[in-house]
């Protein structure tokens, strides 16, 4: 591109000759005041706060609308530029009628500029401030600067926005003059983006540090850090593998994960606030399973480093651990004390949820890159790992031990502890439970224990000391529970087991909600007076879990019988690195997952390497910043997920829920937001 020479109040600048007079000032650190421009938006010039003096021209001109020419001497500060930069505020400002916000653009236009202060009033329009489930839309501090509008039709092309009225009346709203949510938008945001003065707002305030994670909420709040977004984007466009190669590049279980992940991206998803969040665990579950194993190709292990590392325990932590590792050069050995690896993946959740062949089938693509793993191999010696030539330890056991709620009874035949029970049905061994149970507790392994006894014949009631809405149990899990037939006892506390005639009763009382407790929530406090009893045949006691780990470790623990590690996740003994539920007690898989990738990147650190496990299997591509228009976007509901009958389920333990058809999920993602597109839109300089 051809250059021409322009002086800019003195200063001798080069310059591509497209450029306008404003782009040039600002990209040379010149700041001429502005407010209707934008660098993603064609000039309008509207605004007239960017008016420059042009040694020649006959009248001054807006310096975002004049193209540069060689030989311009060009003036931006002269004190009559600045009187009629005041004047213009000022005219601006009568027709403002609220307080603008401090961190607006035009707040700080104002503070550089200044304005006149005239004597006499005007009288000022008053609008009602209109509340969307997103953003407030507060005319009264509207200048008609036309950004919104043009975002919407010019980039967006969904056309929504748009100058309403003439003259003193005008106003900006949507062309039928409909809400939003019934005039096709598709509430990216962008004009609030753009907005320079406040009128359009959004209704979660952040600052610039926490912008990107509350604007992006989906990819920030999975703990792999999978870039949900951009998985979801590539399915609504039919790319199924490249969407999956996106999530491969963070975890070594995507399938896994597409069955059995808790999603707190959907629980964060903005979407939710129009109606339901992306259903983005299922559209992780359907390209897993088209995956062609292309991306392996794209593996790029480096060089053998001559290092070995043991990884304790084939859980999701330590099987992610050793598979980053082993890509960074490392030689892997797991040591699994179970008969088959997979941990609680394999051995805590039952197989309803996570059918066994689709744990297997990731496992196997684990040992495919060398990654070996012994089974029934206890560990109980640290140090002996170390004389076998080991340079590094993971240790990533889980937490196998269920905690009790000291009562009287607990040690009775038939009360069992929750995770041992689904250990044994996970082995098909023989249980005695009888005809009923009671299952103890409000969180995941409580309703995995209720629904997997419901399939082997068993009446199932759950008692839980707090209200349905306070299980921490996933809302859905709990769902489906009452689908299948199983009562909940709510606000009932256990307080004694009985054993008589080969049957158990267990005491109980009623609780009430008092003041909120450490967890935020309403402590559960006893009913004076409110003790029953009732029989069962066995009792299942789900209400915590911990880790057990075996003193000849040597390591140090806290109060609660967990590993203390360094931010390092190195414990006591040096080389001896640790995460998941022994460092933070039960973990969700994914957040195991990102234990395994910490300690991944720890470990090759501490073995001479960078850390860097990042994995390069998919394609950068251009992103259209174009949504065009979808009409009732905002009226699109999520996509059914269909499941086995619950009288057909019951029956046995296969996999409940089904999958999705590439017309459904296409649909599902393209329901997305696109919140990415804002963080995309270029800022504009201040001064």
């Amino acid at each position: 591109m051809k250059k021409v020479e322009i002086f800019i109040n003195g200063k001798k600048i080069k310059a591509e000759e497209n450029k306008t007079i404003l782009e040039v000032a600002l990209e040379n650190d010149i700041y001429i005041p502005n407010l209707c421009w934008h660098p993603e938006l064609e000039p309008t010039g509207t605004c007239r706060m960017c008016l420059v003096e042009i040694e020649g021209a006959k009248a001054l001109q807006t310096a975002c609308t004049t193209k540069i020419q060689n030989g311009m001497n060009i003036k931006t500060d002269t004190e009559e530029l600045k009187k009629l930069r005041k004047m213009n505020l000022w005219l601006i400002l009568s027709q403002i009628n609220g307080e603008i916000p401090e961190n607006s653009q035009f707040k700080k236009v104002i503070d550089h500029v200044g304005i006149y202060d005239f004597k006499f009033e005007v009288k000022k329009p008053s609008f009602e401030i209109y509340d969307n489930p997103l953003f407030t839309r507060n005319q009264n501090l509207c200048i008609l600067c036309g950004r919104c509008v043009k975002i919407c039709q010019e980039v967006r092309k969904t056309g929504v926005l748009g100058f309403i009225n003439r003259g003193i009346d005008t106003k900006i709203g949507t062309v039928n003059n409909k809400p939003l949510s019934e005039e096709a938008c598709r509430f990216c945001l962008a004009c609030v983006e753009v907005c320079p003065t406040g009128a359009l707002k959004d209704k979660i305030e952040f600052t610039p540090e926490t912008r990107q994670k509350t604007l992006l909420p989906c990819s920030n709040t999975c703990p792999a850090g999978i870039e949900v977004f951009r998985y979801v984007r590539l399915i609504a466009e039919g790319k199924f593998q490249d969407s999956l190669n996106v999530i491969r590049e963070k975890v070594p279980f995507p399938l896994t994960l597409g069955f059995v992940c808790p999603h707190p991206c959907e629980d964060a998803c903005r979407r939710g606030y129009l109606n339901q969040p992306i259903a983005i665990r299922i559209l992780k579950r359907f390209v897993a399973e088209r995956d062609d194993k292309s991306w392996m190709k794209k593996i790029n292990k480096k060089p053998e480093t001559g290092k070995k590392v043991a990884i304790i325990g084939s859980g999701p932590a330590g099987l992610t651990c050793a598979w980053f590792l082993k890509i960074l050069g490392h030689e892997v050995f797991v040591f699994e004390k179970m008969e088959k690896p997979g941990g609680m993946m394999r051995y805590g959740i039952p197989r309803y949820r996570l059918p066994e062949e689709i744990l297997d089938s990731e496992i196997e693509i684990i040992k495919s890159i060398g990654v070996i793993i012994k089974t029934n191999a206890e560990i109980k010696n640290l140090e002996e790992l170390f004389d076998d030539g080991f340079d590094a330890v993971f240790l990533s056991a889980g937490a196998w031990e269920g905690t009790k709620m000291q009562i009287p009874g607990e040690d009775l035949d038939k009360v069992y502890d929750g995770i041992s029970l689904l250990q044994k049905i996970s082995k098909n061994e023989k249980i005695e439970i009888g005809k009923t149970a009671l299952v103890v507790g409000g969180g995941n392994v409580a309703i995995d224990v209720a629904r997997s006894l419901k399939r082997l014949g068993v009446k199932v009631t759950i008692l839980y000391r707090r209200t349905k809405a306070q299980m921490p149990a996933l809302p859905s899990e709990v769902e489906e529970a009452e689908k299948e037939g199983i009562e909940i006892k709510i606000l009932t506390n256990p307080v004694e087991i009985k054993s008589y005639s080969g049957k158990l009763s267990i005491v109980c009382i009623k609780m009430e909600l008092g003041e909120p407790d450490e967890s935020g929530r309403k402590r559960p406090v006893p009913v004076e007076g409110s003790k029953f009893q009732i029989s069962t045949d066995a009792i299942v006691m789900a209400i915590g879990q911990k880790v057990s780990i075996p003193k000849e470790f040597e390591l140090k623990l806290d109060k609660k019988g967990r590993v203390l590690v360094d931010e390092n996740l190195m414990t006591s003994k040096r080389g001896v690195f640790a995460g998941g539920d022994c460092v933070a007690g039960p973990q969700t898989v994914i957040e195991a997952i990102e234990y395994g990738r910490k300690g991944a990147s720890f470990i090759d650190k501490f073995l001479g390497g960078d850390g860097d496990i990042s994995l390069k299997l998919s394609d950068e591509t251009e992103e259209s910043p174009c949504l065009g228009r979808e009409e009732r976007f905002a009226f699109k509901e999520r996509i059914k997920i269909q499941t086995l009958p619950p009288d057909e389920r019951i029956k046995n333990f296969s996999c409940v829920e089904f999958s999705l058809n590439e017309n459904d999920a296409i649909y599902e993602a393209k329901r997305c937001l696109r919140c990415q597109l804002r963080l995309k839109i270029k800022k504009v300089p201040l001064p």
